[in-house]
């Protein structure tokens, strides 16, 4: 059972962690905000590059790789107060910047997803031992807070069928091979034509993203893309 995303176990430190927060708000942060990521950047991973590029372009990293996910882009660089955020958000348990962050996450839906039209938002799952370790999934409360504002629904129709080393300890071919078959499509859900948006905090090497992808493409979705809030 669970409530607004978290498990109930976590509800009475979650209240009284929001309790504290209105009394004694966080101090500002005193690092700049990193600029919001704008082209010019891959087409396809959205990484960024320096330079005077006039037209759009792919990277030689995606020229040279086969993709499921039709685009990836992030409304952040990992970095200064961005990467703290998420960081005390994911592993420290701090619920009070959920709504900061879902507020960059936002900004970068309308720059980046809003003229595409979704058939629904898909959070990015968590082994079941994980989740319940942590307490919560980081992507599920970001997507569900996102499909409220902009009035898409919020589908968790991927299950973790395996648990995983964590990606952050590996290098890309690793990350790659860890993730080949540990992401599943629910039973209940068909995915047959849909156009959906995969989201989640942080792009890295995107093979958690890609391997969500295959599992979706491989159900017939129509078009699969993730948007995140910081690129790495």
């Amino acid at each position: 059972m669970v409530c607004y995303g978290f498990r109930i176990k976590s509800l009475v430190g979650r209240i009284l962690d929001l309790g504290c927060h209105l009394l004694f708000p966080p101090a500002h942060f005193t690092e700049k905000m990193p600029d919001l990521i704008r082209r010019p950047f891959c087409e396809q991973c959205g990484e960024m590059y320096d330079g005077a590029f006039t037209t759009s372009f792919v990277c030689v990293n995606c020229q040279e790789r086969e993709w499921f996910l039709a685009w990836a882009r992030a409304a952040y660089p990992m970095k200064g107060p961005v990467r703290h955020v998420i960081l005390a958000f994911k592993y420290l348990g701090e619920f009070h910047y959920l709504k900061q962050m879902v507020d960059w996450l936002e900004e970068g839906f309308r720059r980046h997803a809003a003229s595409e039209p979704w058939d629904a938002l898909v959070s990015v799952p968590l082994y079941h031992v994980r989740q319940r370790e942590r307490g919560f999934n980081q992507s599920y409360e970001l997507a569900q807070m996102l499909g409220k504002r902009q009035k898409v629904p919020v589908w968790s129709c991927l299950e973790r069928t395996r648990p995983t080393p964590q990606q952050a300890t590996l290098a890309r071919s690793g990350r790659l091979r860890n993730l080949h078959g540990a992401f599943g499509l629910k039973s209940q859900f068909d995915v047959s034509n849909k156009s959906l948006l995969l989201v989640d905090d942080v792009f890295t090497t995107g093979a958690t993203a890609e391997a969500c992808a295959r599992v979706l493409m491989e159900h017939h979705a129509s078009r699969v893309a993730v948007l995140t809030l910081a690129r790495a």
